[in-house]
């Protein structure tokens, strides 16, 4: 195995663009490309663009008729009325676009390719922060989300003979449509940690849901409570995942990092900061070398705080998966702040930090409280599954 890192990018996904005024603003992947090259870290890594997904490939998640479906509305988004909102498009979520069908294949290939290449040896980190579309369901978009790449790089990683593959996300939203993609699979262990599904889109993700009779134990939620801020954030991320990776041995971790658990996004309610965000990417990559022979791939997800969060959050990624992580206190280019202010009109950040020093007591050392409403969901979640991995819950 090489042991470089590959960023997976191709300047025709930021055609994926629902129009003005809807929250998933292609710009948040232009400003990301764009501040990882201002950092210089296209010297860290290889920058390759993959083909789109084709029929066959999404066929590995989808079902022909919805991807018929996405490719007619793709020609004619004018023809998208009653007869497409079974599948999902027209909806305020997600409306049709022309390009729509490319724009997401194209999407889906560079996560697809991103597998190929862990899998393959050619890379052992590689990152795809235009995917993460992980509420794609096998025959409906969904949560802005037309093909869900996420799915799609972990069935091309079982149909290239991996057996066991761990999927943890750590978006905002529950990771429903993978989640559903693997119900039944017991090569797959599906882990998301979640706004609770009372209080936010797609009121899925409980604690109950642990997976189907063929896979019990394969899907791990964790839902936590609206507010959750930095120390309960990884509080809750360490108190489940390692242990549970540890326990499944997968031979490649994939990892979705929307970054719409920052307090600054528009459409949740959590109070999670860049820097905690950060260590959580950091966690990822250790867990993978720890458990999965460094093959990680990582790919983006939600996020609208397009400007000042996203860029920083998805930059500090690729700099952990190039090998060349960036310290929170670096100043942001300056020629990159010109162009945030040329592109949007807005006032860039200008440091790679919220400020923020993330610290959180450690489950299993300093005990939990029963009355606390974090604690009460890791504990929910533990009980739910860890039986069935044979840990002690």
């Amino acid at each position: 195995m090489s042991g470089n890192a590959r960023l997976m990018w191709d300047e025709q996904v930021t055609k994926y663009d629902f129009g003005p005024g809807h929250p998933m603003d292609p710009v948040r992947l232009s400003l990301t490309r764009g501040l990882v090259r201002a950092f210089g870290l296209d010297r860290e890594l290889s920058v390759v663009a993959a083909p789109p997904a084709g029929d066959s490939t999404l066929a590995l998640v989808h079902r022909p008729d919805y991807v018929a479906a996405v490719r007619a509305v793709s020609q004619d988004p004018g023809a998208a009325g009653a007869a497409y909102l079974s599948y999902g498009i027209g909806s305020d979520d997600n409306p049709a676009f022309a390009g729509m069908h490319e724009a997401s294949a194209l999407i889906a290939g560079q996560s697809v390719g991103a597998a190929e290449a862990v899998w393959g040896g050619e890379a052992l980190h590689a990152v795809n922060f235009a995917g993460g579309l992980h509420h794609a369901m096998p025959g409906a978009a969904a949560g802005f989300c037309v093909y869900n790449d996420a799915a799609l790089a972990v069935a091309r990683l079982l149909e290239l003979g991996a057996e066991r593959v761990v999927y943890v996300d750590v978006d905002v939203h529950h990771g429903d449509g993978v989640q559903t993609a693997f119900w039944d699979d017991p090569r797959v262990l599906t882990i998301s940690l979640h706004e609770h599904p009372r209080t936010l889109f797609p009121q899925t993700g409980w604690p109950e849901e642990t997976g189907g009779t063929d896979a019990e134990g394969g899907a791990v939620n964790v839902a936590l409570p609206a507010g959750t801020g930095d120390a309960g954030w990884l509080r809750a991320f360490h108190a489940v995942v390692p242990e549970l990776v540890a326990a499944f041995r997968p031979q490649v971790l994939v990892s979705q990092h929307g970054a719409d658990t920052h307090f600054e996004d528009p459409l949740a309610h959590l109070a999670v900061s860049l820097d905690a965000q950060r260590a959580v990417a950091e966690a990822c990559h250790a867990l993978a070398h720890e458990h999965a022979g460094g093959r990680w791939v990582a790919l983006g997800g939600g996020g609208y705080a397009v400007h000042d969060v996203v860029p920083r959050t998805w930059t500090h990624l690729v700099a952990i998966a190039a090998g060349a992580p960036l310290a929170p206190e670096s100043l942001v280019p300056e020629e990159w702040r010109h162009e945030v202010y040329a592109r949007t009109r807005q006032t860039a950040p200008q440091r790679m930090t919220d400020g923020r020093r993330p610290e959180y007591q450690d489950f299993a050392e300093a005990g939990y409280d029963p009355a606390d409403r974090l604690d009460q969901a890791v504990i929910a979640t533990r009980r739910a599954v860890f039986p069935l991995h044979g840990l002690l819950p």
